[in-house]
């Protein structure tokens, strides 16, 4: 959606990438910074259940189409690992962490698929993420899946994580989208 508004305002390509890397980046921001505060509240259960670190990158989805999109979804659970780290608390932990980068990628380039669409409609922001939410935690399940016996843990419990985390996905579903709306509606009058 940026990127379309910056093409019809002739924005040269250096500043185009410039304001789309300042957007992933306090994106990535937000994708540590919310997981933190929703365990400070609520504790490690309190992630499974809100799903806080999808929200930043369903928005970059819709935002900044796919190239910076999935690097928000791969760079998000990294940078995230890197910090916590350093407290001995890691988020994600190691063994879960490819898993999310993978999962975190497919959630972002599905959101991104429909940049140019939200653009022209806002209200296509509501497939984006849905399609996304339900693209990539069906990848995550099924790489346990096919990575089994190396897997760190099992198909049954991802599937009860899933199911835990459906509130968090159904508040993303209506919340990003009206984010995406609200952005757009400025985006869109800033141009008339």
């Amino acid at each position: 959606m940026i990127e379309r508004s910056l093409v019809l305002k002739q924005v040269t390509l250096g500043k185009r990438i410039t304001i789309k890397s300042i957007v992933s980046v306090a994106l990535i921001a937000f994708a540590v910074i919310l997981p933190q505060l929703v365990h400070l509240a609520l504790g490690q259960p309190g992630g499974v259940k809100w799903l806080p670190m999808y929200l930043p990158v369903l928005l970059a989805g819709c935002l900044v189409g796919p190239v910076f999109a999935t690097a928000v979804g791969i760079f998000s659970p990294v940078v995230s690992y890197l910090i916590t780290s350093m407290n001995g608390k890691p988020m994600p932990v190691v063994e879960r962490l490819p898993y999310m980068m993978v999962e975190l990628f497919v959630f972002a380039f599905v959101a991104s698929l429909f940049s140019k669409k939200i653009y022209e409609n806002g209200l296509w922001a509501f497939p984006a993420v849905i399609l996304a939410q339900i693209s990539g935690r069906a990848v995550f399940l099924g790489m346990v899946a096919i990575f089994g016996k190396a897997a760190p843990f099992k198909v049954n419990i991802i599937w009860e994580q899933i199911k835990t985390g459906v509130p968090g996905l159904l508040i993303q579903a209506a919340v990003v989208p009206v984010l995406i709306i609200i952005i757009r509606h400025f985006i869109v009058k800033e141009e008339e």
